[in-house]
């Protein structure tokens, strides 16, 4: 059976002064996840608020360990990109 897992990363860009700045750091972290960890990404919420932001990052795979290392990295790649400015990071898992 197929491991399904997203994790969601809650951004709280205190220094962005427009939504220019917001979708630069939006864009920058999104490329850098799809190219270390090979998941899909997205920006799902808050896309007309300048300083925040919602992104979730899925991988799916056979085995649900490789699974969660690959989620887990995620989460640690971002938490070392944004430092304070990742205010949280969820996982779920889908059936």
């Amino acid at each position: 059976m197929a491991a399904i897992g997203v994790v969601t990363l809650e951004l709280r860009l205190a220094n962005a002064h427009s939504l220019k700045e917001k979708r630069h750091v939006v864009a920058s972290l999104k490329e850098r996840l799809r190219n270390k960890f090979n998941v899909a990404v997205a920006e799902i919420d808050y896309q007309d608020l300048w300083q925040r932001a919602a992104v979730a990052a899925v991988t799916v795979s056979s085995d649900h360990t490789h699974a969660e290392k690959v989620l887990r990295g995620v989460e640690d790649e971002a938490a070392a990109l944004l430092g304070p400015d990742l205010a949280e990071a969820t996982v779920e898992w889908l059936a």
